[in-house]
């Protein structure tokens, strides 16, 4: 696959996905930094959203039911895959979330923190992959208790 590829692919799902959202045209113009008009003629097939849209897209919609079937779920890896395509990057090492987050709640083995600059919040899994993020606590928590449930 390849970054036009790509993009091509997430140009036919966008409908889906801002229906999936409940999100009006106007409302997910907002939310992805286009016109109206523009969403629309890629509804329509006659614009794309490019591989930089495409990835924010991606990016911004990676809860997506859609979008997590068509790619058998993440969709991280396959970004970062299609833009290191031609490079061999040298990783920074983290900081484990030591520095810019601090713990708001931990339970069995799930862990809330809030980013210190920003003030978002994400919720981690035992194994310290990211499950969500949001602005607002109660979502978190939300999203806690149903993992906690099982």
């Amino acid at each position: 696959m390849t970054k036009k590829d790509f993009a091509a692919q997430m140009d036919e799902r966008l409908k889906a996905v801002r229906k999936e959202y409940g999100f009006t045209q106007e409302k997910m113009a907002a939310v992805l930094g286009i016109s109206k008009k523009t969403l629309v003629e890629i509804e329509k097939g006659r614009s794309s959203l490019g591989w930089t849209g495409a990835a924010a897209f991606a990016a911004i919609f990676s809860e997506s039911t859609i979008l997590q079937e068509t790619y058998g779920g993440e969709l991280t890896d396959l970004v970062e895959a299609l833009a290191f395509a031609d490079a061999a990057p040298q990783y920074p090492k983290t900081m484990g979330g030591k520095v810019w987050w601090r713990e708001i709640m931990k339970k069995k083995g799930y862990r809330i923190q809030q980013n210190l600059i920003s003030g978002h919040f994400r919720l981690l899994d035992k194994e310290n992959h990211r499950l969500m993020a949001s602005f607002e606590l109660e979502r978190v928590l939300e999203r806690m208790k149903r993992e906690l449930q099982g």
